[in-house]
C-alpha cells in the first residue's frame, strides 16, 4: 500500500476494501483514536482521513456503508491509454472476464534523422489520430454493448490518449459512465489491466497528519 503527495498538502493511499477494518484500526492506534463524521475521521492528534468509496459504489455517507458496500462485487468497464497502446476490459469483481489489448506505433516527439519538423508533427498526429481510432473501435466491440450492465467506467494512462479515444461520437454511452477516478498505470499491457481491476476496487484515502506544534 503505497502513498501519493497529494495537491494541497497530505498524501493519498489506496486501501484494498478487505483490508479497510484493519486499515481504521491502525489509524486509530497511530493517532490516539478517531471521531467521525461522514467519511472523514479526525484523529486525536489532528490528524484527518477523508475515505473515497470504489467506483460505481454510489451513495455512501458513512464509514458503515462504505464497509458493507466496498467490497461488493460490481461490473465495471476499464480503459487504459497511453501512446499507442490500449487497454479495454470488462471486470465483475475481482475477475477480469473480457478484455483486449493493442499497440498502435506512434513515433516519439524528437524528430530522428533528416526529417523535417513539420513533416515529422504531421506523421505523427495522423498516427496518433490512427491510434485513437482503433481505440475507439476496440471500446466500442467491448463496452458498448455493456453499458446496461455496468455500474461505472474507469480509464487510466494519459490522459489526453483516453480522452482522444472517447471524443468518437458512438461512445457517447460510454463516456456518460465514467468515473472522475484516473488510474495512473505505465504502458497498458495485459498485466497492467490485470493491476487496474484491482486498483478500480480501492477505496482512495486523503491523509493530512496534524499541523505542528508552536
Amino acid at each position: 500500500m503505497s502513498a501519493r503527495p497529494a495537491a494541497g498538502g497530505g498524501r493519498w493511499v489506496d486501501v484494498a476494501p478487505e483490508r479497510l477494518p484493519r486499515w481504521l484500526e491502525n489509524f486509530a492506534a497511530r493517532h490516539g483514536g478517531y471521531t467521525a463524521g461522514g467519511l472523514t475521521i479526525t484523529g486525536a492528534d489532528g490528524a484527518t482521513a477523508e475515505l473515497f468509496p470504489p467506483p460505481g459504489a454510489d451513495g455512501i455517507d458513512d464509514l458503515a456503508g462504505l464497509a458493507a458496500a466496498a467490497g461488493e462485487p460490481r461490473r465495471l468497464g476499464l480503459l487504459l491509454a497511453r501512446k499507442g497502446a490500449v487497454a479495454v476490459g470488462v471486470a465483475e469483481g475481482i475477475r477480469l472476464v473480457a478484455s483486449k489489448v493493442d499497440t498502435h506505433y506512434v513515433q516519439g516527439r524528437t524528430a530522428a534523422g533528416g526529417w523535417s519538423q513539420q513533416r515529422f508533427a504531421r506523421r505523427r498526429d495522423n498516427q496518433a489520430k490512427a491510434a485513437a481510432a482503433d481505440g475507439a473501435s476496440i471500446v466500442g466491440r467491448l463496452l458498448l454493448p455493456e453499458v446496461k450492465t455496468l455500474r461505472a467506467v474507469v480509464t487510466g494512462g494519459d490522459r489526453a490518449a483516453v480522452e482522444a479515444i472517447l471524443t468518437a461520437p458512438v461512445l457517447a454511452p460510454v463516456l456518460a459512465l465514467r468515473d472522475e477516478r484516473f488510474l495512473d498505470v505505465p504502458e497498458p499491457r495485459r498485466a497492467v489491466l490485470e493491476e487496474a481491476v484491482a486498483l478500480a476496487r480501492t477505496i482512495r484515502v486523503l491523509v493530512r497528519d496534524p499541523a505542528p506544534g508552536p
